[in-house]
């Protein structure tokens, strides 16, 4: 997905060290009482439910984005080729937030932020293909200083990062419910590359965006940087 214009921590009470002791069996048990209540819902009210599991989504998204990003060889070399182009991406850069379920993840282009929608991966891969996706936008900005008003730059930044992400597998595409026999891939990167357009404000309908996405085509679509070839 492309650019967007854009959790507090939450904090349990500590035993006192007076209490160490004794307070340890009943931590433990209110614990447990309190996991058993989100499980059967019995206690515990819709809201503070929802919350439990948008904060048990964060956790794990953050567990699976540090992962990522120390063991999976796709995005380490996405963060080494930024950093050598001036940009590098601490983890807290990654932020997993909550987000509608429509989407997997954006980027921030005013902050330089990348966002990972907590709780909507399928698969580890999934968020793979998101953080893919969304660092190639963010080298883009960085190397080629990218005027996300201008529907020219957006488009050729869109196709790059749907080519080169892994967005557009066929197992992806299956999933999606697209089949497509003959130049699967161009197909799925070019219409990615559109629906991305049509949520940019300065377009103003589809075929303006279909026009942009035509007129640099063959260039950004044969532009593999910082890879050597579509991986």
């Amino acid at each position: 997905m492309g650019p967007t214009n854009s959790n507090a921590p939450s904090t349990e009470p500590q035993p006192s060290s007076s209490s160490s002791q004794q307070g340890e069996p009943t931590s433990a048990f209110e614990r447990w009482r309190r996991k058993a209540m989100y499980i059967t819902g019995l206690g515990i009210s819709e809201e503070d439910r929802m919350k439990d599991l948008q904060e048990h989504h964060v956790r794990r998204c953050e567990k699976d984005k540090e992962y990522l990003m120390n063991y999976s060889p796709m995005v380490v070399f996405m963060l080494k080729h930024l950093k050598l182009s001036g940009c590098e991406v601490p983890p807290q850069n990654i932020l997993c937030a909550p987000c509608d379920k429509t989407r997997a993840g954006g980027f921030e282009h005013k902050r330089g932020v990348v966002v990972l929608c907590a709780g909507n991966f399928f698969s580890q891969q999934h968020m793979e293909s998101t953080i893919m996706h969304e660092l190639m936008h963010l080298y883009d900005q960085c190397r080629f200083k990218v005027d996300w008003g201008n529907l020219r730059h957006h488009a050729c930044s869109e196709i790059r990062a749907n080519n080169l992400s892994g967005d557009c597998r066929y197992t992806r595409e299956l999933r999606r419910g697209f089949v497509t026999f003959s130049k699967q891939h161009q197909v799925c990167v070019r219409r990615r590359a559109v629906e991305s357009l049509l949520a940019n404000p300065a377009c103003p309908d589809r075929a303006a965006a279909e026009r942009a996405v035509n007129e640099v085509w063959d260039s950004c679509f044969n532009d593999t940087r910082p890879f050597d070839e579509v991986y």
